[in-house]
């Protein structure tokens, strides 16, 4: 297939340059000819065995050029989260027995830092050139390549760079090795909210099955371009680009940076925008200020603009407006690029609000997925405006669509938690899928294979839904992270936290906390700075900047703005029809985002538990020691 195909960046930031789909395929033979060679003539090893290539970097062209050389040659790649954590890596070097590591430069030293608990790995491939820059342990300059090799030797690791693989590949060049349908193509571990990530076998089948299932929502073809920042050792954004390259479209690599990554969407200009709603609620909340909150007639304009749009969007007509676009919309696009078309979110909820607001503010195809990583992702999606293919445009929000075309649904009751099949007017329950997308199991474990694929081949999803009378299923709960308070009540903190972040305009970040000896829930929660400061102004008087994070977080600190915050979330609580017990009694702000740098987010952006609880341990047990204290106004 010809046709530009993939973008790099240099290590210095210059812009796009393209390869074209021949040139890629060229490149993927010489790398994984190269990567056999390596193997076999320079490291000794058979032939015969299967063996495993870990990838560690951020979504970059090597990525996908690397992973589709070990799909040519029957080689199992397995993902390494780029922001996992030393321990993480280690685990999941160890555990799927790594030969090869090919990494980001900045990689490298993080490998050799753990190489002597990794008796398997014997190479380690820099994605970028060794003669530009590296780092060698105590060398305090920018040209130590051979010190990097030498560290490599005498801990018995070849290190090469990708130009080195490719050059033995063109030298001495393989025959493919096609796999076997069931053969396991790759091992994609969960991220580990608790405990160490269990490694998902994806098989060749699963990645056919998945890209047949998705060109039925996809929609893009070589007209379209592509903005790949989703991390590619999680399988939304594997999948995305996968199917992508199918269509024929551009793939344009962001440079890694995500706080840069709306300067690279305004130079690329893509049509098709895969992201997640963490991204989604900045975007909401920056078009929201500048539209619908702009004083004067700016903002009247703009409030009348999107009450029409959401009219007509609400009564099926569409996300267009004759009027109101080159009146207003089209300026607002440009945040984007311009060019958009079609968004598509997953990995997490996202609000209603936030949902048809985008839909209408962007003037495009808001669609939204469901899936695992054991499901390949793949489960519902919503309809996308395309009347030519479909028989109707989504425009009901807080649902995750039907079904994909080979995949099967159905709910099991939940007792404990009062979901039940029987339930009225909708069945509730776990969902459970089936279907060629579903994983083999566990790499290694048996057991919670067992626990998460039935023999019938039903994938326990751990998530609650319900399914309504077209066929849509919307999610309502999670069932594995429950709790009990004292009183016997079983909490759902992912709920709460859900309907609090998407009816609460003043959180960015929350957490709910609870535990079988207390009656009460409290939250510990990062605030939006862009509505916060000025809600928390008004309340003190004060007049702290945005930019202002010593100020920001005096005003965290004010116990009236606490208690104004805490009132916010009850209304938000109410909204969203909590029960009494599910109410949050006792605040704590902080500016302290959960991130994946400091081990409060995995990669995917889920709430690591423990270690929130963990890190604000001392706060939680203040929370609960001043409602004890507390003396009963009636007593006084």
């Amino acid at each position: 297939m010809s046709g530009p195909f993939m973008i790099f960046f240099n290590m210095t930031y210059g812009g796009y340059t393209w390869e074209t789909y021949a040139q890629i395929n060229q490149r993927v033979n010489d790398v994984g000819s190269g990567l056999m060679h390596l193997n076999e003539r320079i490291l000794g090893n058979s032939q015969l065995n299967r063996w495993s290539v870990g990838i560690w970097s951020q979504g970059r062209p090597e990525w996908f050029i690397t992973e589709m050389s070990c799909n040519f040659h029957n080689l199992v790649s397995i993902a390494l989260y780029d922001t996992l954590g030393p321990d993480a890596i280690e685990y999941i070097c160890q555990h799927s027995e790594i030969k090869v590591v090919v990494c980001s430069i900045k990689n490298i030293i993080q490998m050799m830092k753990i190489a002597d608990n990794l008796p398997e790995l014997k190479a380690i491939v820099s994605m970028d050139s060794l003669r530009d820059s590296a780092t060698a342990p105590g060398s305090g300059d920018n040209n130590s390549a051979d010190r990097l090799r030498s560290w490599g030797n005498e801990k018995g690791i070849k290190i090469l760079d990708f130009d080195e693989i490719e050059a033995l590949g063109k030298m001495f060049p393989r025959k493919h090795t096609p796999p076997h349908a069931d053969e396991v193509a790759s091992i994609c571990y969960t991220s580990g909210t608790t405990g160490q990530p269990k490694g998902a076998m994806l098989t060749h089948k699963n990645f056919i099955a998945s890209i047949g299932t998705n060109r039925e929502s996809m929609h893009i073809n070589a007209d379209d371009v592509l903005i790949s920042y989703l991390p590619l050792a999680h399988i939304m954004g594997r999948m995305v680009d996968t199917n992508a390259t199918f269509a024929g479209c551009k793939v344009g690599y962001f440079r890694g940076d995500v706080a840069l990554l709306m300067e690279d969407v305004a130079e690329l200009k893509p049509t098709y925008f895969p992201t997640v709603p963490r991204l989604l609620n900045r975007i909401y909340a920056k078009i929201v200020a500048a539209t619908i909150e702009a004083p004067g007639v700016a903002g009247v304009l703009a409030r009348r603009a999107v009450a029409d749009k959401l009219v007509n969007l609400e009564a099926g007509k569409g996300v267009h407006h004759p009027v109101w676009d080159p009146l207003v919309f089209d300026k607002v696009k440009m945040a984007l690029g311009g060019r958009v078309q079609v968004l598509l979110t997953g990995s997490a909820p996202i609000s209603k609000e936030v949902l048809s607001f985008l839909r209408v503010a962007l003037a495009c195809v808001v669609t939204e997925g469901y899936g695992a990583t054991e499901g390949m992702a793949v489960g519902t999606i919503t309809m996308a405006d395309f009347p030519s293919i479909l028989f109707f445009s989504e425009y009901i929000p807080g649902h995750v669509g039907c079904p994909r075309p080979g995949i099967e649904l159905k709910l099991v009751d939940v007792p404990e938690m009062n979901y039940l099949t029987t339930d009225r007017p909708y069945p509730r329950g776990e969902i459970r899928i089936r279907g060629a997308t579903v994983f083999k199991g566990y790499y290694k474990d048996e057991k919670n294979t067992q626990e998460t694929v039935d023999p019938e081949g039903w994938l326990a999803t751990g998530d609650i839904g319900f399914m309504d009378d077209r066929g849509c299923l919307t999610i309502v709960d999670r069932k594995k992270n429950i709790f009990k308070l004292a009183q016997g009540e079983y909490i759902a903190p992912e709920k709460i936290e859900n309907i609090l972040t998407a009816r609460c305009n003043l959180v960015m970040q929350i957490y709910v906390h609870g535990d079988s000896l207390e009656s009460t829930l409290v939250a510990v929660s990062v605030p939006d700075p862009e509505t916060f400061v000025p809600f928390a102004n008004t309340i003190t008087g004060a007049a702290i900047a945005l930019n202002d994070q010593e100020g920001i977080a005096r005003l965290c600190e004010h116990p009236q703005v606490k208690s104004a915050y805490l009132k916010e979330l009850e209304k938000a609580g109410k909204a969203g029809g909590f029960r009494g017990f599910e109410f949050v009694k006792r605040l704590h702000l902080t500016t302290d985002a959960f991130s994946v740098d400091n081990e409060l987010l995995t990669p995917t952006f889920k709430v690591r538990r423990p270690q929130v609880r963990d890190k604000f341990k001392d706060v939680i047990q203040a929370m609960y020691e001043e409602m004890r204290n507390e003396v009963p106004a009636a007593k006084l």
